[in-house]
């Protein structure tokens, strides 16, 4: 789901780019977006394919399974196409037929920028172990009751 439509309800053309993006990724491993198994503190597929970008292990992110079946210069353009078509801000993913072209190889490829919710397990658990750690120091409870 594209973050202008899981923020604030507006769907757009640039929204399925954003799902092509996803769904690109998801088919180049194998596995959900939503799936929790990442390694690391990864919660889903988009932070996963981020981090092994950055960390120019692109190529980890394919499925042992099809490893051999594909060039890894075709894998890495469809993973950068990937991570382009999911940007945090419509004007910064292309339009449907420019990833055509991108995937054809017949357009250049940008650097992609790091993509919305790029969450980590470690920060989720500070966040939480923080909310436990906050407690009101004042006992008193002021209840006002009103009749119908």
């Amino acid at each position: 789901m594209s973050p202008e439509y899981a923020m604030g309800g507006t769907f757009l053309e640039k929204s399925d780019v954003y799902s092509f993006g996803v769904l690109l990724l998801e088919i180049i491993s194998s596995k959900k977006n939503t799936n929790l198994d990442y390694p690391g503190q990864h919660l889903n597929l988009l932070a996963y394919a981020w981090h092994l970008w950055c960390e120019g292990r692109g190529l980890d992110l394919m499925d042992a399974a099809t490893a051999n079946a594909f060039s890894a210069l075709e894998v890495m353009r469809c993973i950068q196409v990937g991570l382009l078509c999911t940007q945090d801000h419509t004007i910064d993913r292309p339009n449907m037929s420019i990833v055509v072209l991108m995937l054809n190889g017949e357009s250049e490829l940008s650097p992609p920028k790091q993509p919305a919710y790029i969450f980590q397990r470690l920060l989720a658990h500070q966040v939480q172990s923080q909310e436990g750690s906050i407690r009101s120091m004042n006992t008193i409870t002021i209840t006002t009751v009103e009749g119908r």
